[in-house]
């Protein structure tokens, strides 16, 4: 039973490493424009991971212009993403982290936690 389960799972991409709430990442992804492919860069905090398997996701939020918030979810195991950078790793103390939504400015900082 569990071979078949292994076989109809997708294999774990070796460029995402360990990630955790709260960690500023540099999210690459490619991007398919007609026949040309290219690589976007997306900066933010992590705000929230969901583990389920083969469906693991985590959800990335930045402040574009004029103060608008973006989220993307990216799925950990998808060819789709080039490879993920840890800028840093923040100190929360909570695993979802959507309080980060209402706040802007100095308020919506993480303190870097040293490990």
């Amino acid at each position: 039973m569990s071979d078949l389960i292994k076989s109809i799972e997708a294999p774990v991409n070796p460029n995402v490493p360990a990630l955790l709430p709260g960690d500023s990442v540099s999210v690459h992804v490619k991007i398919v424009e007609g026949e040309r492919e290219r690589i976007q860069e997306f900066k933010g905090t992590v705000i929230a991971m969901s583990n389920k398997s083969n469906q693991e996701t985590f959800t990335v939020r930045r402040i574009a212009s004029n103060g608008i918030g973006v989220e993307r979810t990216f799925l950990m195991r998808s060819p789709r993403v080039d490879k993920v950078v840890v800028e840093r790793h923040g100190k929360v103390r909570r695993a979802k982290l959507f309080y980060l939504r209402e706040r802007t400015g100095k308020k919506a900082r993480l303190k870097e936690k040293f490990s």
